[in-house]
């Protein structure tokens, strides 16, 4: 450890040392790192050293931005590498690209990007990791506009097992870079990404709020407008309950609600309130919609910022009907014994295409991506576990069976890795980790082990 401590610029901390409990916290915390050690990465430089040290001994190592993903934790004997430290961002405007360094969150690109007149392809919570975020695929508020945040990065940054820093493009190391973007943490530790902007510096969004009496007729109606809709068009429709607390706005708190979100990238709010005319038809209890800032796009989803513990778990589906939506709301509304957030975001558009260079995310015909959340804070984890299986359980006629990696972090993420790729893909990943990973370091994480492939970076 000392010989270590005296290689790195930043804090290197065993259980003992005082600071080891705040460096190794995410924002989940139903799940925790509980490593030998911690390196607090101030650079790719001390990457480099932690991944040489950690490899040189056989310990496992584990990667953490934010810490809202925590699928593995990195356990006793093994070394935890934090890049929080790591936030840079450099927007060059004429080539319409940001650098993004790990630990960077996503608001701050947002910040930067804007005074450019530019937005990234970030995700619905704004202090999520872009790096991270963006390496399991990115399903961002515009991706049916644009696609998959995975499929705007034009080069990254990676420590590999062997310790090495590699910049690795289309061109150069074109087999890492396919797996990297998709295959997350799997391949190394990003340092830095360089991603494509998009000309945006508003759009039309926010929430219609429905009470819950009218989430049969909300889904179903939300259901035939989302058939309809142009790429410039983003949705998601939820059921969420919500607790009685005085950080919860009236009229909403304490309440079961369905929720439409909208983000509509295109054409002036002209368009957009054209477009969502027939859900406001339906008659909302609140609606926030309107024309706003890209910046402040974070206020459609209202994410929680404040860490908690949370049991997730996703299934892609292909065309859902009216059977689906019951079979869902027949277990998770007023009367459900757990509180859930149930949510369907519509896929298609952009994200059925694949990319101009080709990486490793996977179940693009997918239509639709189902979620179920729920909090420990509000419920005990064995109600909430059998609460999910009977839900997904009820969904499968309608499943495609793939999942998707950014939303995976419940009981069964690491055995359900392999339905985020297509199958040929994730032989490749498997091949390609027996190359740049072949003891498998990385695998604390959505693991994909080592195969026996032949394949050369």
């Amino acid at each position: 450890m000392n010989r270590l401590a005296d290689r790195v610029t930043g804090p290197v901390l065993a259980p003992r040392d005082e600071g080891y409990d705040e460096e190794r916290a995410g924002w989940q915390t139903a799940r925790r790192h509980r490593p030998d050690l911690v390196v607090g990465a101030a650079g790719p430089a001390d990457v480099q050293a932690a991944v040489a040290y950690a490899s040189g001994r056989g310990l496992p190592v584990a990667v953490q931005g934010t810490g809202h993903a925590s699928a593995a934790v990195a356990a006793e004997g093994g070394v935890l590498i934090t890049t929080a430290r790591m936030s840079a961002v450099r927007v060059d405007a004429d080539a319409g690209t940001a650098w993004v360094s790990a630990g960077t969150r996503w608001d701050q690109v947002v910040h930067r990007a804007a005074q450019a007149g530019l937005a990234p392809l970030s995700g619905s919570a704004p202090r999520v990791g872009a790096v991270s975020y963006t390496l399991g695929g990115g399903l961002a508020l515009l991706s049916r506009t644009f696609g998959y945040s995975a499929d705007h990065v034009r080069g990254l940054d990676v420590v590999t097992a062997d310790g090495r820093l590699r910049h690795v493009t289309r061109d150069r190391e074109p087999d890492l870079f396919w797996a990297l973007r998709g295959g997350r943490d799997n391949f190394g530790v990003v340092t830095g990404m360089e991603i494509d902007l998009m000309p945006v510096t508003t759009l039309y969004g926010g929430a219609l709020v429905f009470p819950v009496e009218k989430a049969a007729e909300v889904f179903g109606a939300y259901l035939q407008w989302a058939a309809t809709v142009p790429e410039a068009m983003n949705s998601s429709v939820a059921l969420i309950s919500l607790p009685d607390v005085p950080a919860i706005p009236e009229p909403v708190r304490g309440r079961h609600t369905v929720h439409i979100r909208v983000a509509c990238a295109a054409g002036g709010p002209g368009t957009g309130e054209r477009l969502v005319a027939p859900l406001r038809a339906i008659g909302p209890m609140s609606d926030t919609l309107g024309e706003l800032a890209y910046a402040e796009a974070g206020s459609i989803y209202n994410d929680p910022v404040a860490p908690g513990a949370v049991e997730s778990g996703t299934a892609m589906l292909g065309e859902i009907d009216a059977a689906a939506v019951q079979a869902v709301l027949d277990l998770a509304g007023p009367h459900a014994p757990v509180p859930h957030v149930v949510e369907l975001r519509h896929l298609g558009g952009r994200l059925a295409h694949p990319p101009a260079v080709g990486n490793a995310v996977g179940n693009r015909d997918a239509r639709y991506l189902f979620n179920v959340v729920s909090r420990l804070e509000r419920a005990d984890i064995a109600r909430i576990r059998p609460a999910h299986a009977r839900m997904f359980e009820a969904i499968t006629p309608w499943s495609t069976g793939g999942r998707f990696l950014n939303f995976m972090n419940g009981e069964n993420a690491a055995t359900q890795v392999r339905s985020a790729y297509d199958a040929a893909d994730y032989r490749r990943l498997t091949d390609l980790k027996a190359v740049y990973d072949p003891e498998n370091t990385f695998r604390l994480n959505h693991n994909i082990p080592p195969g026996r492939g032949l394949i050369r970076g």
